[in-house]
């Protein structure tokens, strides 16, 4: 079985419910594609990132996906009709075209990548736009609902409405928010069903008791934002150092908050006792769940309206054997059963809150009850092989039978630095681009960075060759999760020569790392670059992955000195030159180039036919001839 994520936004710091869901249904066989219509905040990975499998796909700029909305009006592919209709319904506020424009490209990739169901967690902008990808494409979609998404993301009980009127089903977070969902969506109550969000207990090893801290840890986690509630928690521990009780408070996490909530600290005088760690990796707070006696969360509703709904860190805690104490909230009831697994006082009381954790402070017997009962609650209601179970039985009742994911036909690939180009050179690879394409029509072109000017005529099929570089934060996440095999790569400007411009290599190693892993994923044999200032970057793939490159070197030979440019070609499988001097002649009278790289001279008339035989040739894997 095979189908398609669509988020917002992702990844998330915050959401590791999605990714824990997203690695059992891979388990269970499930063959995952993931969407994400903006980039994630922050460049912040957790390590499990690298076991998925699922490829992530990012929209590209809104000056391409302007690009495509011209195309779909001139083809008569332009949803104007609907986007006029939620503009009367939901106002203009809720930015119809903008959904239609992100709905186009999508829509337009699942069709190509044989996408035949797609599954949007949280029922916010990216399910809004799933209501114009299913008009346009008539791929159906599913949502997940969790209480913030529609309560304050989304903020319109009609536009709900619509959504689970139009998903094949709801897959509900908890029976609190199926509830509320029920509540203003009466209509669509036989597609809903409560889907709990489960814990992957492989990273929860059974932790063996040991003896009593002499100074028991408290520890709580999450976004340093007003609805978790951490304001109340430190006025808490305010008042148990009052009463003389010795502990610890750590808050991992960050936020907006950060500064006032520190200033709360110092002026309450408890920064002896309480520290705001800031974001750690998902394995560093496993550790601090497992080394800590008390896990606390006081979260409430915000003055917007927002609050937790389900809390993953409290299952977390659990699921690493620890005793709980938390709000009378929203889907919080349902994971804490009181007096058994934990405490539950009211949202905002500071003093229930300082009761209960005093409770659990002079008690290391009452610890330990709570933590065993705990974590064998976890294993018998929430571990993920038994909640992601009900969510894969809708998947198999709903998704119909996908193709297998296209690979390169064509078995090369091009490499672009930017587009739409400017100015001739722009005009002339956008025309050799297309020569490509009717050449070979499964080519992927790979574009670093969308430009900001001149949209050229190009129809959705024709958009659809390229592959855009996501931004720079999701480049710099992957970089610093990767970091051994970084630190190999910044050794390659040594290699090189200090003449490279620090920056600019730096910049080209980001997109080399994360080309790379698409290319192999692609079946791509041969890249070319389309000019020299791509040459770095194709170097580096080459490097990273045996795939063999060519380039076109013009008059600025991509602002190499000569040393590195020289370094550079030696390792091409072709170089064609936009003129004879200078360098075919300085190509000729070095050993190294002269030697591999066949060399082809640019007409004035578009592609030879010769280099576009070699790169055929290079692309079903046979060296130079």
């Amino acid at each position: 079985m095979r189908l398609a994520y669509l988020f917002s936004r992702y990844p998330v710091v915050s959401q590791t419910f999605c990714d824990t869901e997203i690695l059992a249904l891979e388990k269970l066989g499930v063959e995952l594609e993931l969407y994400s219509i903006y980039p994630p905040p922050t460049s912040f990975r957790h390590g499990h990132a690298a076991r998925m499998k699922a490829r992530l796909h990012y929209a590209p700029s809104a000056h391409v996906l302007k690009a495509g909305e011209l195309a779909a009006k001139k083809s008569g592919r332009w949803p104007a009709a609907l986007i006029a209709e939620h503009d009367r319904r939901y106002g203009k506020e809720y930015k119809a075209a903008l959904r239609a424009r992100n709905a186009l490209y999508f829509a337009g990739l699942f069709l190509a990548r044989g996408i035949t169901h797609f599954h949007v967690h949280f029922a916010n902008r990216a399910a809004h736009t799933a209501i114009f990808i299913q008009a346009i494409s008539g791929i159906p979609f599913s949502v997940s609902t969790h209480g913030q998404d529609f309560m304050v993301d989304l903020g319109n009980d009609a536009l709900l409405g619509e959504i689970c009127r139009e998903a094949r089903f709801i897959a509900n977070e908890t029976e609190f928010s199926k509830g509320l969902v029920r509540d203003r969506c009466p209509d669509s109550e036989p597609k809903m069903l409560r889907v709990f969000n489960g814990m992957d207990l492989t990273n929860f090893p059974p932790v063996p008791a040991g003896p009593a801290r002499a100074v028991p840890k408290i520890v709580s986690t999450g976004r340093l934002i007003e609805f978790k509630g951490f304001h109340h928690l430190i006025a808490a521990c305010a008042e148990l150092k009052s009463r003389g009780l010795a502990f610890e408070c750590e808050i991992i996490g960050e936020g907006p908050w950060r500064g006032q909530l520190q200033a709360q600290i110092d002026r309450l005088g408890v920064g002896g006792e309480v520290r705001l760690l800031g974001s750690l990796p998902q394995e560093e707070v496993f550790d601090r769940l497992r080394g800590c006696d008390i896990f606390a969360l006081a979260c409430i509703v915000d003055r917007l309206g927002a609050s937790d709904v389900f809390p993953t860190v409290i299952l977390e805690a659990m699921a690493s054997g620890k005793p709980v104490i938390s709000t009378r909230l929203a889907g919080v009831p349902e994971q804490i059963d009181p007096d058994q697994t934990g405490l539950l006082v009211a949202p905002g009381d500071e003093a229930a809150l300082a009761e209960g954790l005093a409770r659990l402070i002079q008690s290391p017997e009452l610890r330990a009850r709570f933590g065993a009962a705990a974590r064998q609650r976890i294993e018998s209601e929430f571990a993920v092989d038994r909640t992601v179970l009900p969510l894969k039985a809708l998947f198999e009742k709903f998704v119909p039978p996908a193709a297998p994911a296209p690979r390169a036909e064509a078995g090369w690939a091009c490499l672009v630095e930017d587009w739409p180009g400017a100015g001739p050179v722009g005009e002339r690879n956008d025309a050799e681009l297309s020569q490509m394409r009717a050449a070979h029509p499964g080519l992927r072109i790979y574009v670093a960075q969308s430009a900001s000017g001149r949209v050229p005529e190009c129809g959705p099929e024709a958009l659809r060759s390229f592959e855009f570089l996501p931004d720079a934060m999701v480049l710099e996440g992957e970089w610093q999760q990767e970091r051994a095999l970084a630190r190999r790569m910044e050794t390659w400007r040594v290699d090189l020569g200090q003449k490279l411009a620090t920056d600019f290599f730096l910049q080209q190693a980001r997109h080399a790392l994360y080309l790379s892993r698409w290319m192999v994923r692609d079946g791509v044999r041969h890249l070319h670059a389309l000019t020299a200032r791509e040459l770095l970057c194709a170097w580096m793939v080459h490097k990273l992955t045996g795939i063999t490159f060519s380039v076109t070197v013009d008059e600025r030979s991509g602002g190499f000195p000569e040393a590195v440019l020289l370094k550079l070609l030696g390792d091409c499988a072709g170089i064609r030159f936009s003129t004879e001097k200078p360098f075919r002649e300085t190509a000729k009278a070095h050993e190294a180039v002269a030697g591999q790289a066949i060399v082809s001279i640019k007409s004035r008339r578009g592609l030879e036919p010769e280099w576009l035989a070699h790169l055929s040739r290079w692309g079903a894997g046979r060296g130079a001839s």
